[in-house]
């Protein structure tokens, strides 16, 4: 009798305790999951995580001087193995292999812009052309990412890369510079290729574009995940570029990547010192 009692409890509690979770499961499921009115408006499953000037810059101290090899180890000994490489084809636009000027170590600021749909302007008098590019620039292809530049910033803009267009070009990546950023990395396109070589502002990009953006280009988002290269990079985000190419890395892994590429790094000066002296050539900034 007892043992038949302890079934029929097992089973109704189990019975129960189905019941149970059949309840609250989809209760929590749905409570992780925007609905669908936040659906319909636009919804990012990324978020944006906030830092301050001040712990950006604490990062960054971690990450000076270090290159982009030693952060690809670094990122390898906390098994983010080929994680946040951009294509080869994102390179610099110059290099100076002297003082290696063109390097960049910044935390990332995005933009995305993609192809318009919107009609081309046609032909009008030059006034009424003039006033529909600057309202392009004002309204539909603005820089709005220009609020949140400050010192140590990169930006990285996420580009449509089938538009010859130049969205970055030599009179906005000066004033873009003015406010702190130290560098430009875009999956396609920029301008004034000449005079940004000139100006030695650090960029990465794939290739020239010539075109403005009026007519060709709409401002999507601003500081939100984009896709560069091939590489999801979060605004916050460690952006390190050289002449070997760009990697972005995770701000939560951060300062164990910056830890391990530093050994890298000095184990690598004290190494070439050593042959320099042994070739008898004389030391260079990359050794010092």
């Amino acid at each position: 009798m007892k043992k038949t009692l302890l079934v029929v409890f097992v089973l109704v509690a189990l019975a129960a305790g189905f019941k149970f979770v059949t309840a609250v499961a989809p209760a929590a499921e749905s409570a992780a999951k925007p609905d669908r009115a936040a659906l319909r408006a636009g919804y990012n499953f990324i978020p944006t995580p906030a830092f301050t000037e001040e712990e950006d810059q604490k990062v960054l101290d971690l990450f000076k001087g270090l290159r982009v090899a030693d952060v690809v180890d670094g990122m390898d000994a906390v098994g983010l193995q080929n994680i946040g490489l951009m294509s080869p084809e994102i390179r610099p636009l110059w290099r100076d292999t002297g003082h290696y000027a063109h390097r960049i170590v910044g935390i990332a600021v995005t933009a995305r812009y993609v192809p318009t749909n919107k009609a081309p302007a046609g032909a009008r008098p030059e006034a009424e052309f003039d006033k529909w590019v600057g309202q392009w620039y004002s309204e539909i292809a603005p820089e709005t990412f220009m609020d949140v530049i400050r010192q140590g910033t990169v930006v990285v803009i996420e580009n449509a890369e089938t538009a010859d267009v130049g969205p970055v070009g030599s009179n906005n990546i000066l004033a873009w510079k003015l406010k702190g950023c130290l560098g430009v990395v875009t999956n396609a396109s920029a301008r004034d290729t000449d005079e940004i070589t000139a100006e030695k502002v650090p960029l990465y990009f794939k290739q020239a574009g010539r075109g403005i953006r009026p007519g060709r280009i709409e401002l999507e988002s601003v500081n939100r995940p984009v896709s560069c290269g091939g590489a999801l990079v979060v605004p916050g985000d460690v952006v390190v570029a050289d002449g070997d190419g760009v990697v972005v890395v995770p701000r939560a892994k951060a300062e164990d990547v910056a830890r391990y590429a530093r050994k890298i790094l000095e184990g690598d000066k004290r190494g070439r010192r050593g042959l320099y002296q042994k070739l008898g050539l004389p030391e260079d900034d990359s050794v010092r």
